[in-house]
């Protein structure tokens, strides 16, 4: 008891005497600002403490249980006497520990931290409602009417024993008007991606919150929590078990997860970091680090680059603009793919990998679950939140289930997740880049049919990509001489060549500290992206009504995107003509590839967006039209007067009007309703 009295005595001589750099008495001010501020809680660096009394912080770590109480006594005693209304009114002051100096890995955390004051770091994947917690109960008999009240230390309600006036063993109700009560809730953590060993289910734990603490974070945030391991006893019908379960009680909670500069960088880093972007052959040196081990494709390997680096986001009163970017890469097997999103997944500060065949709605997105201890629902983020800020890799996503796949639409346009489920109704960040691989439908991509065509991925989603490449294994004797070469070094030299300037941790630190510099375009930028999105659509608009369309204002917006990343690569403030030229360059090779109207040859952007080139449309329009004009007059259209009326007034000759119809009958645009006869569905 002596020395918990010491402990409060020496706690208050750190309030009164610590004093920060430029002198000032750093606590007391900032407990004289906690009634203007409104708060309940003073925050104290735990440097602090241990610079001015370190035996009493490592007292304070090895039994917080014992000294906080004590703490926050004194506090609270010294708020009273400078603002005794105020004190009333929040009746207690809470003591929190921020940036404990060492950290504890939640896979680390064992039976020696029991009662220890310590701090964890991880993404909070699941979190409950706010709910009250009673720290004395105020119950009434029910034969006599005495108010008893009793202070609630353990985990399940305590009632009294009899009433202290007329002996009475049973009737009590709880008062809840004289119970005093607290906010609470619970999250559950879990170990961060990047720190998670290969083959390891990631470990979680339960944190509990109280009072002003609660509602600071939500699922997908990442967080850092300093406070007291507890565990829970664990109840079967034949008694408690010898097991226990571990449960953080929440002394503070910081939110760090809103931003992607997670990695700490030291001075020398930064100084590494900025001689390298000095150097005019950066872009070079940077491409040349992308998934060194995997041999070629050099456009793929730019359009991963700027993913990485991405562009800047903006905020506009009415909407936001995303600046993440999304890449979609559609090839043969053995191209690559794979690898290519498991080097993106680790090098990002922040990357998830996932597959297309392992993934459902609620495990991309969000799910409500039921929570086993108290029955009640809980929010329980999935990759794509806990993503956020990041970038997620799906591999094989032609793989998943359309319902599934449905549930992404949302979070790559609008970058969040809604959900509406038991109850309980809620919008979570989503702002990831996402880099997917698809195979094509039959093995081998076709080129001679469109893309919607060769891979089983609705056009809605083809859509949001904003770059889509396409990776075929064509036999060709010099590039296979040099692929060979490569590989057959790599298993010479047994691992990565040493040749990429960069190391994957440089990379990773470059990146984090690219993302510090937001670039602006000029307007020269400005007037090169106008001309261009001017000059591609002039050429449709010569054509006429036929004629394809070969940029919309989505494929604009992607080009600001790409080259506010290429900017971010050299650390500049704006975006140059230079990068506004190389994200041309780059978004004319994906739409070479992917946006060629296979039977023109013409560049046409509504293949991405209803899967038909434009010329196929104006085709299927005449054949409706025929019908239409048919069955005004006759009700429906037999097969000969169609035929007949195509060749005669389209040109369409008969093989090439059977393959229109079929199509239209697979849209379900017209129906047979007899044989050798058709009508318009509506």
């Amino acid at each position: 008891m002596a020395s918990l009295i010491q402990s409060e005595e020496s706690f208050t001589r750190f309030i009164e005497g610590f004093r920060d750099d430029k002198g000032e008495v750093k606590y007391e001010q900032a407990l004289s600002e906690m009634a203007v501020k409104g708060l309940k809680s003073l925050t104290i660096d735990f440097k602090d403490l241990y610079s001015f009394d370190s035996d009493l912080a490592r007292t304070t770590l090895e039994a917080p249980g014992d000294h906080l109480p004590q703490f926050s006594i004194a506090t609270f005693q010294k708020l009273r006497i400078r603002d005794p209304a105020y004190a009333d009114t929040i009746r207690g002051v809470n003591i929190r520990f921020r940036a404990l100096p060492t950290e504890t890995a939640l896979r680390r955390m064992g039976a020696e931290h029991i009662g220890r004051l310590i701090m964890v770091t991880g993404i909070i994947v699941r979190a409950t409602s706010v709910l009250p917690f009673i720290l004395k109960a105020a119950f009434t008999c029910g034969q006599c009417g005495e108010t008893i009240l009793l202070d609630q230390t353990d985990q399940f309600l305590k009632t009294p024993r009899e009433c202290p006036s007329c002996g009475s063993r049973r009737g009590f109700e709880l008062n809840a008007k004289e119970s005093v009560f607290i906010d609470s809730q619970r999250f559950a953590i879990q170990e961060r991606p990047e720190e998670l060993p290969a083959g390891q289910l990631p470990r979680q734990i339960n944190v509990e919150l109280r009072d002003d603490v609660v509602d600071v974070a939500r699922p997908g945030d990442r967080v850092s929590i300093t406070g007291a391991l507890n565990l829970i006893r664990k109840q079967t019908r034949g008694g408690t078990l010898r097991v226990f379960d571990f449960a953080l009680e929440a002394n503070n909670v910081d939110v760090s997860g809103r931003e992607m500069e997670l990695l700490e960088l030291t001075e020398e880093d930064e100084e590494e970091i900025r001689e390298i972007a000095s150097d005019p052959w950066v872009h070079r040196r940077i491409m040349q680090s992308i998934a060194p081990s995997i041999f070629g494709h050099d456009s793929i390997k730019e359009a991963i680059l700027y993913l990485l680096f991405n562009g800047v986001s903006k905020e506009l009163p009415d909407l936001r603009i995303r600046g993440d970017i999304n890449v979609l890469l559609v090839g043969d097997p053995g191209t690559g793919k794979s690898q290519m999103l498991q080097f993106a997944s680790r090098v990002a500060p922040r990357g998830l990998l996932t597959t297309g065949r392992g993934s459902t709605a609620a495990g991309l997105t969000a799910a409500v679950v039921r929570e086993g201890g108290t029955g009640s629902f809980v929010l329980e983020a999935g990759a794509l939140v806990l993503g956020d800020k990041g970038i997620v890799c799906i591999d094989e996503m032609d793989k998943m289930r359309e319902e599934d796949r449905g549930a992404i639409h949302p979070a790559m346009e609008q970058q969040m997740v809604s959900i509406a489920k038991g109850g309980i109704v809620a919008t979570l960040n989503a702002r990831t880049s996402i880099l997917a691989a698809a195979n094509p439908t039959l093995g081998r991509y076709n080129p001679y049919q469109t893309i919607a065509q060769n891979i089983s991925l609705p056009v809605t989603l083809l859509s949001r990509f904003d770059l889509i490449f396409i990776l075929r294994d064509i036999p060709e004797k010099e590039k296979d001489t040099k692929m060979a070469e490569h590989i057959l070094r790599l298993h010479l030299a047994a691992g990565s060549p040493a040749t990429a300037p960069l190391d994957m941790e440089l990379l990773r630190k470059y990146i984090s500290y690219s993302r510090r510099t937001n670039p602006t375009l000029t307007e020269e930028v400005v007037q090169a992206f106008q001309s261009f999105y001017v000059k591609m659509r002039t050429a449709s608009l010569e054509g006429g009504e036929a004629s394809a369309v070969s940029i919309t204002a989505r494929q604009l917006e992607s080009l600001v995107r790409l080259a506010e990343a290429r900017a971010r690569v050299h650390l500049r403030a704006e975006v140059t003509v230079e990068d506004a030229e190389a994200a041309i360059a780059l978004m004319q090779r994906s739409l070479e590839q992917v946006g060629i109207d296979v039977e023109t040859g013409e560049i046409d952007i509504d293949i991405l967006y209803s899967g038909k080139p434009r010329s196929l449309q104006m085709q299927l329009q005449a054949v409706l039209g025929v019908i239409g004009e048919r069955e005004r007059i006759e009700g429906m259209v037999s097969d000969d007067d169609l035929y007949e009326a195509m060749s005669s007034d389209h040109g369409i000759g008969r093989t090439e009007a059977a393959r229109l119809i079929g199509v239209l009958m697979r849209d379900g645009t017209i129906y047979s309703p007899r044989p050798g006869y058709y009508k318009r569905t509506v």
